[in-house]
């Protein structure tokens, strides 16, 4: 793939491909290696506001089209996506630094959730009731909100869009789309895609910019009902109270502190492939990556050794490199953050088995590269067995038993994804009725969600909607409950007679 250098896009307004209203600029660069990938519209209020009232204008429209149409429309992005998932792949390997087989897979999520929600253009499903009362006709109906203001992270920049507007508009609801200012190509790219699907002017706006200009503006629209966030939980509590004023509809994807369980009698080769996918795939940089380990102490040891082992046959290196296994963090801010809690972990005592420096040599000291870290004799308590720390680093924690493990297990803050490793299928159901999760696995690691169940969380992972399956609809659809009487006379319901 020739890199896009420095290239000049433009925020997507109404129908047309602007600069921003104060003309200042930024630019993205490769996380890999610096090169530089395209430069960006500085955006502000200002370009909120037109993005915000051209969604506005186009909801009016937007929502009468019939929602078999719309689904229409994301079957034709999904194809465009299917067209061009070799070349997305390769732009979020330069612009995130993913590996390519990863990469390949967050395009592929999205182009599952353009066919999944694409179908709910034809269902959408309410409900019909029997009525108390002779000759009344009761339903329920899905209806769309409004314009919804889309901030997403850089980890997946294709797939998180897909998450959240694509449902947002088979429901009938228009979008102001902000993307993160360290993968702001592929967002571009996404929307010129539903451009090329079809999506008519002003449904679907794309406003660059920082979260403290544009994500803070379109939390405070006044003409903006439904914001959907996926981010930090500091990030997320700061939303939630911007938007408490208006009663704003706010959905929330924040952090993850997820455990895999290793019991006595799991499956160890199945076991290490899961944790080593789980802890060190996207580098780590996952809300749903394995950041901590709870072995059985019959197995801790040899469990311990052989992570190790694997972690540092490891390849750092480029993405787009076949030889890749793990490519780089996504800045420097975040290699600071890593190395960080590499420094905190040896402070509270726990043993460093392999990893915690940053990794240079090979023109690695180009770009961001922190090396795959494990960390033993690590106590529950710790920060590092606590705080997420988004990056190639887990810790693993010694119990005695089952009970122990599940209670470690659910003794944080966060309530994300859970795994367990056993071969033993009542501890595996007391697993899925305890571990408190919004998603648990069954002899797999903690990563790998499909599109057609729930996504989401628990405790401070969010506040109680989901992304992805049928649930998602429930945040982009408000309920109206419908009466219709056919008596001639007025039938008085809830009145004893």
């Amino acid at each position: 793939m020739a890199i896009l250098g420095a290239k000049t896009f433009q925020n997507y307004i109404d129908g047309e491909w602007v600069d921003a209203a104060s003309g200042e600029t930024f630019e993205s660069t490769s996380p890999a290696n610096g090169d530089a990938i395209g430069v960006f519209p500085r955006s502000s209020a200002a370009d909120v506001e037109r993005a915000v009232a051209a969604a506005k204008h186009a909801y009016e429209d937007w929502r009468l089209v019939p929602a078999p149409k719309r689904g229409e429309l994301l079957f034709r992005f999904a194809h465009l996506l299917s067209e061009q998932k070799e070349d997305l792949a390769q732009l979020m390997a330069h612009e995130m630094g993913k590996v390519l087989p990863e990469a390949r897979g967050d395009v592929q999520e999205a182009i599952d959730m353009a066919y999944y929600m694409g179908g709910e253009g034809r269902r959408l499903f309410g409900q019909t009731t029997p009525s108390e009362l002779r000759d009344k006709f009761n339903m329920s109906v899905r209806q769309p909100i409004g314009v919804v203001g889309v901030i997403t992270p850089w980890n997946f920049p294709i797939a998180i869009p897909s998450w959240k507007m694509l449902p947002a508009l088979v429901c009938g609801n228009t979008v102001v789309f902000k993307p993160a200012t360290d993968t702001p190509t592929l967002g571009e790219r996404f929307v010129e895609l539903l451009v090329e699907a079809g999506v008519s002017a002003g449904v679907v706006n794309i406003v660059h910019g920082g979260g403290g200009e544009v994500g803070n503006a379109l939390v405070q629209h006044p003409d903006v009902p439904v914001i959907s966030l996926t981010g930090s939980r500091e990030t997320g509590v700061e939303v939630t109270k911007t938007g408490a004023d208006r009663l704003k509809h706010i959905h929330l994807e924040l952090g993850g502190k997820n455990a895999i369980i290793v019991l006595d009698d799991a499956n160890l080769d199945l076991a290490v492939d899961g944790i080593i996918w789980s802890a060190f795939g996207t580098s780590g940089q996952r809300c749903t990556a394995a950041s901590r380990v709870i072995a059985h102490e019959a197995v801790y040891d040899k469990l311990v050794a052989r992570l190790v082992a694997e972690a540092e046959k490891m390849q750092l290196g480029y993405g787009w490199e076949d030889e890749t296994d793990v490519g780089p963090v996504i800045n420097q801010a975040a290699l600071d953050k890593i190395h960080s809690y590499t420094e905190i972990g040896k402070d509270e005592g726990a043993t460093l088995l392999t990893g915690g420096e940053v990794a240079s040599g090979n023109g690695l000291e180009k770009g961001y590269y922190y090396r795959p870290t494990v960390f033993g004799d690590v106590d529950p308590q710790m920060r590092i067995a606590q705080e997420e720390i988004f990056g190639p680093t887990t810790a693993v924690i010694k119990v005695r038993d089952v009970d122990q493990a599940i209670e470690v297990s659910n003794g944080i803050k966060y309530g994300l994804s859970s795994s367990i490793f056993t071969q033993d299928v009542n501890r595996a159901f007391r697993a899925m009725r305890d571990l408190k999760a919004g998603i648990t696995y069954i002899n797999a690691g903690t990563i790998g969600a499909e599109v057609h169940l729930p996504f989401g969380g628990v405790k401070d992972t969010g506040n109680g909607h989901r992304e992805a399956g049928q649930a998602a609809l429930d945040f982009f659809t408000e309920w109206k409950s419908i009466y219709v009487d056919y008596s001639g006379k007025l039938q008085k319901a809830q009145i004893d007679t």
